[in-house]
């Protein structure tokens, strides 16, 4: 019988519901298809486990006993003490350790020791205080792998995202668009679905402008001179492709229905309906990647840390996914 595969799942900020959610993770035995692995500091656990009530009776392990490891487990990495931080409060250590979390969990993976990662939530302004210059955890795992060709998938079974722009402001969204850019993405959220969904996914593409440009009437022909050329470009190749849609209704019911995932120009186009509809079941994913990643669809949500009142099912799909996906690697 062959192993589950391990996921190396990393701790997130301490300062945030990542360490409650990895304990959640940790004692929920129905997860049945992968072992995770938590990358992080027990310390820091067995303290939130102290102050939420929850279990921890997980083992820790060193990192020579991950090819052997079977039951979810702990990896201390060690990178944070109780006393330099406060549970609710950005902070550059816990910035430090999370990036500490990341970086370790990568490097597992790309020497074969795990078979995907899944990350809790990092906090960007803590991450920006400890000198980590990327803007978020997608470019984090994109630089860090050399992956030139990456984009970010919000996967649920209600609805699906994948985006052309990220972690960027509006004003800077359309001198970042170029149809070489949305056939990118077009090809890698095809080609994941194509593996979950076992047949060619139906896609649908979302204008940038009010009313997808009007025919240029808003916007500076974005729509016509960027968008609907990558679609006709991948059309030609098969893809089951409409667009560009008006975003305002692009994502009724009955559209969603029929359709796999929506290409999004920009962050908020997606994940407004996203975590509209979907908040705390949707799954982030990065493709592109030489392992699988996934990670939670929320953030690190200071204001509710260490209080037991963090949800975990967004970690233990993501975990789930994971494991799927490695399975199709």
């Amino acid at each position: 019988m062959q192993d589950k595969p391990k996921i190396a799942v990393t701790m997130g900020d301490p300062a945030g519901v990542g360490p409650e959610i990895c304990l959640d993770l940790l004692a929920d035995r129905s997860i049945e298809d992968a072992t995770p692995i938590v990358f992080g500091d027990r310390v820091v656990l067995e303290h939130c486990a102290e102050v939420t009530g929850k279990p921890l009776t997980a083992p820790t392990i060193s990192s020579e006993e991950i090819a052997t490891t079977t039951e979810p487990a702990i990896l201390d990495l060690r990178k944070i003490d109780l006393e330099s931080f406060t549970p609710g409060t950005v902070n550059k250590s816990t910035g430090a350790a999370t990036y500490a979390y990341i970086d370790a969990a990568i490097g597992a993976a790309l020497n074969g020791e795990v078979a995907a990662v899944t990350t809790a939530p990092a906090n960007k302004e803590a991450l920006r205080s400890a000198g980590v210059t990327q803007p978020g955890q997608t470019e984090i795992f994109a630089e860090r792998t050399n992956s030139p060709r990456f984009c970010m998938l919000q996967y649920s079974d209600i609805i699906t995202c994948s985006f052309v722009t990220v972690h960027t402001g509006y004003a800077e969204v359309p001198e970042l668009l170029n149809t070489e850019r949305i056939v990118e993405v077009i090809q890698l959220t095809r080609n994941a679905l194509r593996g979950l969904r076992r047949r060619e996914p139906e896609l649908v593409v979302c204008g940038l402008n009010p009313h997808a440009g009007e025919n240029g009437l808003f916007g500076n022909r974005e729509e016509e001179d960027i968008i609907i050329p990558a679609i006709e470009e991948t059309r030609s190749d098969g893809a089951k492709i409409t667009g560009p849609l008006p975003p305002d209704t692009a994502f009724l019911e009955s559209r969603r229905a029929e359709t796999d995932a929506f290409i999004c120009m920009y962050h908020d186009q997606g994940h407004i309906p996203l975590k509209a509809l979907a908040f705390d079941r949707a799954v982030n994913c990065t493709l592109g990647l030489p392992f699988p990643r996934t990670s939670v669809d929320h953030g690190t949500a200071l204001d509710i840390a260490w209080q037991g009142k963090a949800n975990p099912r967004s970690m233990k799909e993501a975990v789930k996914l994971a494991a799927t996906l490695a399975g199709q690697a």
